[in-house]
């Protein structure tokens, strides 16, 4: 375990501390994300290809007014394409993301590199606030980090928050009490 060092002092009065952790390029980590999204943008494409020549094919045909086998196909079809151009726009956002550097008592925003730590437990988890692609998972650096978006419950408590300060997450059904460690 590396020893500690002040951090700030929070306004509960109690001294935070934060652990250094290996630093992130960011450029690195975006040119990550996109590559997935390019692969998921990829098996979206696939499959609503596939879909799309089961909704045209012969043996799709309605045999009888009831058969709706080629209409469910075409539904597939489309939902497929829209999942797909979902993630054409999560891929242009992400490469025009800005990525500022954030000082060791900066606010987390987007962009933003987090690591929190279970409040009596050595668990670390690290997380990129994105605009986007929220729960997507990928190792970098041999660690693994979970793209949050805002909007989502956990980063939702994150925004805002700064090293040093405790949320409330609920994790496997009940609550859990982290600290941010760091942020990038």
């Amino acid at each position: 375990m590396r020893p500690r060092s002040p951090l700030r002092q929070p306004k509960t009065g109690n001294l935070a501390f934060t652990k250094v952790f290996a630093p992130v390029k960011k450029s690195d980590l975006r040119d990550a994300i996109v590559r997935e999204l390019q692969q998921e943008l990829a098996r979206q494409a696939g499959a609503a290809a596939m879909a799309r020549d089961e909704a045209i094919s012969e043996e799709s045909r309605a045999e009888n007014k009831w058969d709706t086998h080629s209409q469910e196909a075409a539904y597939l079809a489309e939902g497929q394409a829209r999942l797909a151009a979902d993630v054409v726009g999560s891929i242009e956002l992400y490469r025009t993301l800005p990525l500022p550097d954030f000082s060791a008592d900066a606010v987390i925003a987007l962009g933003a590199v987090v690591e929190v730590e279970a409040v009596g437990g050595n668990r670390r988890t690290r997380y990129f606030i994105g605009p986007r692609a929220g729960g997507l998972e990928l190792a970098f650096d041999g660690q693994p980090i979970l793209v949050l978006t805002p909007q989502s419950p956990l980063g939702r408590q994150l925004v805002g928050k700064r090293a040093g300060e405790s949320i409330q997450a609920v994790g496997r059904g009940r609550p859990a009490a982290l600290q941010i460690v760091a942020v990038r």
